[in-house]
């Protein structure tokens, strides 16, 4: 689950962060939240850092973070596609959307295009059940999808 990022992350950007919940019992979440918010992901250096600020141990952090979905460890794509796996899209073929992403893209579940443009996300659900099977492109809902309408929608993205 962890990176092996390289790069050091610009810590400054954390410190409002930081200094807004300094003090606040049960405050990591939100902490790690808002920091996924500035960085687009959680790099290593910045769990440390969180660690280290909150009086935490790195085990711990890393530990709370990787518990809970939401949190991302590597950098995501210029588009971030979200395909919803819940009953009603799952019923209405939302497995053929990932086959398609998996067979035009090269992608899985949690991973980036080499080109750092498309990042596959699988989720529970995405709360748009009548409209499925549902994907979400940066948050933009593309309802009622195909594997024809994802290729061209892929298409147009590149």
């Amino acid at each position: 689950m962890c990176n092996s990022n390289k790069i050091q992350s610009d810590l400054k950007k954390l410190e409002p962060v930081l200094a807004a919940h300094a003090g606040e019992f049960g405050s990591l979440i939100t902490v790690l939240q808002e920091a996924q918010e500035i960085y687009g992901y959680l790099p290593d250096d910045v769990l440390a850092h969180i660690a280290v600020s909150t009086g935490d141990t790195v085990a711990h952090v890393r530990g709370v973070a990787t518990f809970y979905a939401q949190f991302r460890f590597e950098p995501v794509g210029k588009y971030l596609i979200q395909v919803c796996c819940g009953t009603a899209c799952h019923v209405n073929r939302s497995q053929a959307l990932i086959e398609t992403l998996e067979t035009e893209l090269g992608l899985t579940d949690g991973h980036t295009t080499e080109d750092g443009l498309f990042t596959l996300s699988e989720v529970a659900c995405l709360g748009c059940c009548s409209l499925s099977p549902v994907i979400t492109v940066n948050g933009e809902v593309h309802s009622a999808m195909t594997p024809e309408k994802l290729r061209e929608l892929i298409k147009k993205l590149k």
